[in-house]
């Protein structure tokens, strides 16, 4: 079977390569490099750079691919405030462009990425499938808007679907200056000996899911799942202030962060509960936080082999 991968050479679009590789899926990867790498890929997998809001059906008749993940996005709240139009070519039309090509080449199935942030400010935690969606940001609207077109593509091009919507993913790869999430950020913070910087007050607190089991669940909806829609988190909720504690355990250091004003767009609390995707993707977490930053840790200590320099208070 073949998997296309948009955003392949991505943070998470690589994980889910080398994840659908060990499978023994056949993987041919889409992505123009905006904020993917090719150091990412392996060497056997075949790679297009083409941007994926422009037609693509040479691409699907030539390839014929099974099965689509399509993980392309952008996906910073901040940049969705500063350039709305560019994240609505980008989750929208992009997605559209995925569906129309799908649907004609035959796809069996599309999985989707999501996120936590159609919900908005929820009105419980932990948060499930049925909460209402009410972004708060232009990245999460964009991003239920393009749900709202898979599913519409679902009944009426008769395209099965899965859509996963992530808690906050961190893990090896994540880039400051691409798919930033706020574990990135700090580490990079931390290599350059400066402090890492706080949004808020520190006891925000989000659900942290390492992006190796983000890549199990990626690979488990491509069979199982048919047109529903699944948190993947971990059910755990971790304050910002906590991530910073298990970095200082990490590097054996404390470690003195800087507070700055709340951000727009950014909710107060969040935690994902996972109940669906284990009993209908039969797929569950397997790295705790500690393990997940350890790793997290080690690899960027690979890459700068002279970065982490102290800040301690």
């Amino acid at each position: 079977m073949k998997v296309l991968v948009t955003g392949g050479a991505g943070f998470i679009g690589s994980h889910i390569v080398e994840e659908l590789i060990d499978s023994h899926y056949e993987v041919v990867v889409v992505d123009n490099l905006v904020t993917g790498h090719m150091k990412n890929l392996l060497p056997q997998v075949k790679f297009y750079n083409q941007d994926i809001r422009k037609n693509l059906d040479d691409l699907f008749a030539k390839e014929k691919p099974d099965y689509v993940i399509h993980q392309a996005a952008q996906v910073s709240v901040s940049q969705s405030f500063t350039d709305p139009l560019y994240d609505c070519e980008e989750n929208i039309v992009a997605t559209l462009n995925i569906l129309q090509s799908s649907a004609k080449h035959k796809v069996k199935k599309v999985v989707f990425a999501s996120t936590a942030a159609v919900y908005g400010n929820p009105s419980y935690l932990p948060i499930d499938e049925a909460h209402h969606v009410q972004p708060i940001s232009f990245y999460g609207l964009t991003k239920a808007h393009a749900e709202k077109y898979i599913k519409l593509f679902a009944h009426t091009h008769n395209l099965e679907f899965s859509i996963l919507r992530y808690a906050n993913v961190f893990g090896p790869r994540q880039d400051a200056h691409g798919e930033a999430g706020v574990v990135a950020l700090f580490i990079e913070k931390l290599i350059r000996g400066e402090p890492p910087v706080i949004f808020g007050d520190g006891k925000q607190t989000r659900d942290f899911v390492f992006v190796k089991d983000v890549a199990r669940a990626n690979v488990a909806a491509l069979e199982n799942g048919k047109n529903e829609i699944f948190n993947i988190g971990t059910g755990q909720e971790t304050s910002i202030n906590e991530i910073i504690d298990q970095l200082a355990i990490t590097l054996g250091r404390p470690i003195q962060a800087t507070l700055h004003e709340a951000r727009e767009g950014d909710i107060r609390s969040s935690v994902l509960q996972n109940y669906r995707a284990q009993s209908m993707l039969r797929w569950e977490p397997c790295y705790s936080l500690r393990e997940g930053l350890l790793q997290t840790v080690q690899f960027y200590k690979q890459e700068n082999p002279y970065g982490f320099q102290e800040v301690i208070s």
